[in-house]
C-alpha cells in the first residue's frame, strides 16, 4: 500500500477521535485498504492492514512498553511490524470444530460481545455471531466447548492476536501479553496529528499559509521553516 499523506492522516484522526477503540482500529484499517469496511474483516486481515499502515506512515519498528504484573517494573519492547504486514492471509474463512462450523470473528463481533457483563457470556455471544452451521446455534455450549472453539479459531487466523513474551529483569516473572494493534496504531496517529496541528498553527501564524499549503510541504522543508519561524 502507498504511504498516506499528511492530510489523510489528519483526516483519519479527525474522523476517528470520537469513536470507540474497536471502531477506531477498524477505521484505520479501512483507510489502509483504501475502500472496504474493515469492521467486517476477520481480525487477522484487519491487523495485517493496521501493520501495513504503521509501516508506510511511521516505519516498520513498533516500540512501546508495558508493566510487569508482579513488581510493576516498566518493560520496553520493540516489535517488527513488517512480520505482520507481510504475513500471508488466513487460509480458511470457515472453521470446523467437531460437528460445528464457524466463520472467523470480526471487529464488529468483538464490539457486540464486549457488551456482555461476563467473559463467559461474551464468549457465547461471540460464537453465536460466528455460527455458520445449518440451523440455529446450540444453546448448551460448555466452558470446555467455548475454550476449544476459541483455540481452533485462533489457529485458523494466526494474526488475530499478536502475543509478546516478557521476562522481567527485576523479578522472576515471565509472562505473555497481547499487543492491540488497533490501539497502538491509533496512539501513533493521534500523536502525529497533534504534532501536525501544532506545526500548522506555528507556520500559519508566521507566514499566513493555509493548512493545505503547509501539509503539502515535505517534512524536511516544514521543519526548516519551523526553525526559521522560531524567535
Amino acid at each position: 500500500m502507498r504511504a498516506p499523506t499528511q492530510a489523510e492522516l489528519l483526516a483519519l484522526w479527525e474522523a476517528g477521535r470520537s469513536l470507540e477503540a474497536l471502531d477506531r482500529g477498524a477505521l484505520a484499517a479501512s483507510v489502509a485498504s483504501g475502500s472496504e469496511d474493515a469492521a467486517d474483516w476477520p481480525l487477522g486481515k484487519r491487523n495485517r492492514a493496521l501493520a501495513q499502515l504503521h509501516c508506510t506512515a511511521f516505519g516498520g519498528r513498533l516500540q512501546g512498553w508495558t508493566s510487569c504484573p508482579e513488581c510493576s517494573e516498566r518493560l520496553e519492547f520493540t516489535f517488527d511490524g513488517r512480520a505482520v504486514a507481510n504475513a500471508p492471509p488466513a487460509e480458511r474463512s470457515l472453521v470446523a470444530v467437531n460437528e460445528w462450523r464457524f466463520r472467523l470473528p470480526t471487529s464488529r463481533d468483538l464490539a457486540d460481545a464486549a457488551e456482555e457483563e461476563s467473559d463467559l457470556a461474551a464468549s457465547r455471544r461471540l460464537l453465536v455471531a460466528c455460527w455458520a452451521g445449518s440451523g440455529p446455534a446450540p444453546a448448551d455450549w460448555s466452558e470446555e466447548d467455548l475454550s476449544l472453539v476459541g483455540e481452533r479459531l485462533a489457529e485458523a487466523d494466526p494474526l488475530s492476536e499478536i502475543r509478546l513474551h516478557f521476562d522481567c529483569p527485576s523479578c522472576p516473572a515471565s509472562f505473555d501479553e497481547s499487543l492491540d494493534l488497533g490501539d497502538f496504531v491509533w496512539a501513533k496517529v493521534e500523536s502525529h496529528a497533534k504534532r501536525l496541528l501544532g506545526e500548522v498553527h506555528s507556520l500559519a501564524s508566521a507566514y499566513g499559509w493555509s493548512e493545505a499549503e503547509i501539509l503539502a510541504l515535505s517534512p524536511a522543508r516544514r521543519g526548516a521553516y519551523l526553525d526559521l519561524a522560531r524567535p
